[in-house]
């Protein structure tokens, strides 16, 4: 006996749930790291710069919109 079955998600849904999530791990990676050589030393420069403060933030927020548009988007 077959029974008539819809998926939840289609093949689009989780190509951008792939695409999010990419997005989300590239804003990770960029905020992390900046290892200084010297620990006894605080490198303002490396700590605030714009790559941690302002685009990782950017891609990690932008990488949860794309998250919510994958899941409500019809299949």
């Amino acid at each position: 006996m077959e029974k008539n079955r819809s998926e939840l998600f289609g093949k689009s849904n989780f190509l951008w749930m792939g695409i999010g999530i990419a997005i989300i791990l590239i804003g990770f990676l960029l905020m992390a790291g900046g290892k200084s050589t010297d620990p006894n030393v605080f490198s303002e420069n490396e700590v605030y710069s714009f790559q941690r403060i302002t685009l990782a933030p950017i891609l990690i927020i932008t990488g949860l919109i794309v998250e919510v548009y994958a899941i409500m988007k019809k299949a």
